[in-house]
């Protein structure tokens, strides 16, 4: 198994990615996003997770995340483990959604395929964690993340997307609590 994509360093900074499988265009209710939000409320009073940054996607997330407490390869196993149960369940309760049968199935098919699930599977397999070891990579994945709305077209400014802690760092309030990464010196 490769090393490459591991949180190998626990006292680093580490970007990372995780998707809905297929690409599903899962966070497209705000009911949806508000699991997470609550998972990662829980993760940072509970688990010691610390949340530079972050972006909810409608298929994907982006975090910049540390931890000063388990490790964060648990912290996530845990946390996409929690949400996938959570979110499944508000698929199948949610009154008006249309896409109930359709995604439900996907990610049934999908479990069906990983060994490593029972009949369900949410998320993709991997975080893709990226080690920040300096500042300039640091604020590279900080933009990347914070202008992925904007690139996208959901928004004009990044600060305009209210599941995004771009809002954070333009001094507006955020959802979640964040620990705010220093401005680059040059």
């Amino acid at each position: 198994m490769s090393i490459k994509y591991k949180f190998q360093d626990q006292h680093q900074l580490y970007f990372i990615t995780f998707a809905v499988i297929n690409w599903i265009d899962l966070f497209i209710r705000n009911e949806y996003k508000e699991i997470l939000l609550a998972s990662w409320r829980h993760c940072q009073l509970n688990k010691g997770l610390e949340i530079y940054s972050w972006c909810i996607m409608t298929s994907h997330v982006h975090m910049i995340i540390g931890s000063h407490g388990e490790k964060m390869e648990d912290i996530m196993r845990d946390m996409k483990k929690h949400t996938s149960l959570a979110l499944k369940a508000a698929i199948k309760s949610h009154p008006g959604e249309s896409r109930r049968e359709w995604m439900l199935w996907m990610m049934e098919r999908a479990g069906k395929k990983n060994s490593q699930n029972i009949n369900f599977q949410l998320w993709q397999q991997d975080n893709h964690p990226i080690e920040l070891f300096d500042q300039k990579i640091l604020h590279q994945k900080l933009d990347y993340i914070h202008n992925n709305p904007a690139v996208a077209g959901v928004v004009e400014r990044p600060e305009d997307y209210l599941y995004s802690s771009a809002r954070d760092y333009c001094g507006i309030p955020g959802l979640i609590e964040i620990i705010m990464v220093e401005p680059m010196v040059y």
